[in-house]
């Protein structure tokens, strides 16, 4: 069984940001095609609107001016957690660090696809909260932080010394 646990493992962390990586580009392909820069719509009125908009910087557009360090962190952060998930044990801690990759990989792609200079280029965001613009990448990124916060706070380990994944869903 401890063959398999990591073709599972990688299987499900594969799969998981696989996904997250589809529904950002698809919906950052439709907004860019059926959204203008200058219009706004509302979907849930004083909750959800959809707005084109074009983000140099990260999240609440903190670093405007320092795109390209945002990219490399963004390089940095998926090789770190693609080798956390590769080491990990726990298949929820793979689930959320498929998001986390997920997430900070779609933003990543946007800064590569779509720059002006090396790793320049603006991130796709449609979602306007009211308080923030942001993209199905964020969404994947904010649910991996508060699945880390809750996996961290019942004190379920990445990593569990002496067992696979397999035998803590039951499958000894």
């Amino acid at each position: 069984m401890a063959a398999q646990r990591p073709r599972r493992s990688v299987a499900v962390f594969s799969c998981v940001a696989l996904l997250g990586l589809v529904l950002d580009r698809v919906s950052k392909l439709l907004a860019l095609r059926y959204l203008s820069l200058t219009e706004s719509r509302t979907v849930i009125p004083h909750l959800l609107s959809l707005r084109l908009l074009r983000n140099p910087g990260a999240s609440l557009g903190f670093g405007s001016n320092s795109t390209w360090v945002i990219s490399v962190l963004a390089i940095v952060a998926c090789i770190v957690i693609a080798a956390i998930a590769c080491r990990a044990t726990s298949m929820a801690w793979i689930v959320v660090l498929g998001m986390a990759f997920s997430g900070a990989a779609g933003n990543l792609i946007d800064r590569v696809a779509y720059a002006d200079g090396v790793l320049n280029g603006k991130v796709v965001d449609f979602l306007d909260y009211g308080w923030s613009v942001g993209n199905v990448a964020d969404i994947f990124l904010m649910c991996a932080g508060v699945g880390m916060v809750v996996l961290v706070s019942i004190g379920v380990p990445w990593r569990m010394s002496g067992r696979t994944a397999d035998a803590d869903d039951g499958n000894e």
